[in-house]
């Protein structure tokens, strides 16, 4: 199966848009999974400890990877500060957006996670509405400068906003951990209808700017090609499981046909689809050229004789084994063979960002600009 060309799926905005420059959002509502969560899980079910975030915070961020995630650098790019949890109490604000991703969640309920889509998005909803009667109760007492706005969204970041969305992965996981590929093939139309529920739902809120990312190469995770029951043959020419790529190609070509009829029944929504799935695959098929060492192996934990997360400490008939980093995780694509290095991250969210993964190429930054191609 050939990889999926790079899509981009737009349609005409009404003139409240804007019709010149750049889109200026102030404002990013995420959501996703670990791929995107910036301290969600941490804060909700267990902290995500040293030596994650070691590379650019110097601390526990609560993300899963040496540093920064590809949402940062989005958030970065448009000029806008990192994302706090929606689930952390302490030391948040909400001010230019928040994040509902939360590490291990799928579009469907179950899985490795509580925090589904469908959760995430009524989350959201009690966000929007705990917003709007602040900015109400502000109104009305006269006090519309009061601090308490200064930690919320304006109540116009809700239509104006971007959305950004990065989920699926774990529900092909789940499904080929705990059926086969015939099976997860067959789940695909009721996961992508249950996540076009979960856009339409942002859609009646007022969301109409969606940036939505496939879903990448789940063959060419390290933990998967370990625990391959198939291999060597079941693999790629470039070590990849290669059976799993396929199932996540067909979600993404489903995914891009649901954006697709979403878009001729809604004509003020603005989708941009992106391939994720290409920068990713291209970073493994050309990692050495890119500086990276060995695409299949990774800088935390160990999967190979004893399984060991980043950072924890297993004993095993009287020897400790440590789950310790390796000295420079720029060389490495992986991080603990899930997750991406923020070295890896960096690279794909330059493309992202560019607007080279989109079709016709279009930078983020006038994602809000986007009108019916022929």
């Amino acid at each position: 199966m050939l990889i999926y060309a790079l899509g981009f799926i737009a349609v005409s905005l009404s003139a409240a848009a804007g019709s010149g420059g750049e889109c200026g959002f102030r404002a990013i509502f995420n959501f996703g999974d670990s791929n995107s969560d910036t301290g969600g899980r941490s804060a909700a079910l267990r902290e995500i400890g040293s030596p994650n975030g070691q590379t650019y915070f110097g601390y526990p961020s609560g993300r899963g990877c040496d540093g920064r995630l590809i949402i940062d650098l989005i958030a970065e790019e448009l000029k806008l500060p990192h994302l706090d949890a929606y689930l952390d109490s302490l030391g948040t604000s909400f001010r230019h957006g928040a994040n509902f991703a939360t590490g291990g969640s799928s579009v469907r309920v179950g899985g490795y996670s509580p925090f589904h889509l469908k959760i995430q998005t009524n989350q959201f909803l009690r966000f929007k509405n705990y917003v709007t009667r602040i900015h109400n109760h502000l109104n009305h007492t006269g006090l519309r400068k009061s601090r308490v706005a200064e930690y919320v969204p304006r109540l116009e970041d809700f239509s104006k906003g971007l959305y950004t969305i990065d989920i699926g992965q774990n529900d092909l996981a789940y499904g080929f951990e705990h059926t086969n590929e015939t099976l997860v093939i067959k789940s695909l139309p009721n996961i992508l209808h249950q996540y076009s529920q979960a856009i339409l739902t942002l859609y009646e809120e007022g969301a109409r700017f969606f940036w939505v990312h496939n879903t990448g190469p789940i063959g060419c995770l390290p933990y998967n090609v370990i625990y391959d029951q198939h291999k060597p043959g079941n693999l790629d020419r470039y070590g990849c499981v290669g059976t799993q790529n396929k199932v996540a190609q067909e979600f993404n070509r489903q995914l891009k046909a649901k954006l697709a009829q979403i878009s001729a029944k809604l004509p003020r929504i603005v989708f941009t689809y992106v391939d994720v799935y290409t920068a990713k695959y291209n970073l493994i098929k050309h990692a050495k050229k890119l500086g990276f060492g060995d695409p299949m192996k990774f800088c935390c934990g160990s999967y190979y004789v004893h399984h060991i997360n980043c950072g924890e400490k297993t004993t095993i008939n009287g020897t400790v084994y440590h789950g310790n980093a390796c000295k420079d995780p720029s060389k490495q694509i992986s991080w603990d063979g899930i997750h991406y290095t923020e070295s890896a991250n960096r690279l794909i969210a330059r493309r992202i960002v560019s607007g080279s993964l989109s079709h016709p190429p279009r930078p983020m930054s006038k994602a809000c600009q986007a009108h019916r191609e022929a």
